[in-house]
């Protein structure tokens, strides 16, 4: 005789292992939060990876624009003028040679920190996205009912 279920069982409910969630987020970015089941977190991780890949190349470009162009107004050479580009047009520097080289300096040194302070922010947004994938599935099986006693 064939024993017959109860009409009533219980659907057993999934639960992400935290040390799955970490791995997952390590090798892909977002992948712990696919785990997790947390879909509409990856638009803030992958708009963060986003920024921080904008802001990197931005700053890389502004970096070597710069850097040459402060390499040309220090040399004595006349037909590397690249650093005219960034002055208005028409404009004369004679005689503020030291000026333009103090300002070509300064800017290609603030381009080049904030190209670095990018990399940190794009390996900060990777890691709180991992972070973030291993608290979650440790909490997901936090008791948030409304009887909760001492």
């Amino acid at each position: 005789m064939l024993q017959q279920q109860p009409a009533e069982t219980k659907k057993k409910r999934w639960l992400p292992v935290p040390n799955n969630s970490i791995w997952l987020g390590l090798v892909i970015p977002g992948a712990g939060q696919i785990y997790n089941h947390k879909y509409w977190k990856l638009p803030i991780i992958y708009g963060g990876f986003l920024g921080c890949t904008y802001a990197l190349t931005w700053n890389t470009k502004m970096y070597k624009d710069y850097s040459q162009a402060y390499l040309d107004i220090m040399d004595d050479d006349p037909n590397t003028k690249s650093y005219e580009d960034f002055l208005p047009p028409n404009a004369d520097i004679s005689g503020q040679e030291e000026r333009y080289k103090e300002i070509f300096r300064k800017r290609k040194d603030l381009y080049r920190r904030q190209r670095d302070l990018s990399i940190f922010a794009f390996i900060g947004v990777y890691l709180l996205s991992v972070i973030d994938a291993y608290v979650d599935a440790e909490l997901s099986d936090f008791d948030i009912s409304k009887d909760l006693g001492l």
